[in-house]
């Protein structure tokens, strides 16, 4: 279990992979009812820019919060994001993960700090398709 003070500002940390799917794209347009074309129809998006159907881009923020190791920290909640910018489109069978930087501590109280990392999105070839700032309110050792 990782704690406040055992992380340091330039810790680096990169996830295991995940490739989206088409199920994924139909679970997650039922879940938030997002069935906008440029997700959920072919025709539709073979004549948009992208050429082809994409992943939502809260789909690819949910799946990249769930590559994050986040059993292993002392997380005591969510804190937020901060200047996300969806860089590049994630289509289907394209693989992904996070890797993500610890850039600032800030001491809070006995119970824990707040830690701000740079989160990357990055597909199979190494692009980049999501950036922003992540924070979390994680426990110190106590």
């Amino acid at each position: 279990m990782r704690y406040f003070e055992d992380f340091q500002v330039g810790d680096k940390i990169v996830t295991r992979g995940r490739t989206i799917t088409e199920a994924d794209i139909v679970m997650f347009s039922a879940f938030s009812g997002d069935w906008h074309p440029l997700h959920t129809d072919i025709e539709y998006a073979t004549k948009g820019p992208f050429k082809e159907r994409i992943a939502h881009g809260f789909l690819v923020l949910s799946v990249a919060s769930g590559l994050l190791p986040l059993s292993e920290m002392a997380i005591i909640a969510f804190y937020g994001m901060d200047r996300v910018r969806f860089i590049a489109p994630v289509k289907l069978l394209d693989t992904i993960h996070v890797e993500f930087e610890t850039m600032e501590k800030q001491d809070r109280d006995e119970r824990g700090g707040v830690i701000t990392f740079q989160q990357t999105v990055k597909n199979q070839r190494g692009e980049d398709v999501v950036v922003g700032m992540m924070r979390s309110f994680i426990a110190k050792r106590g």
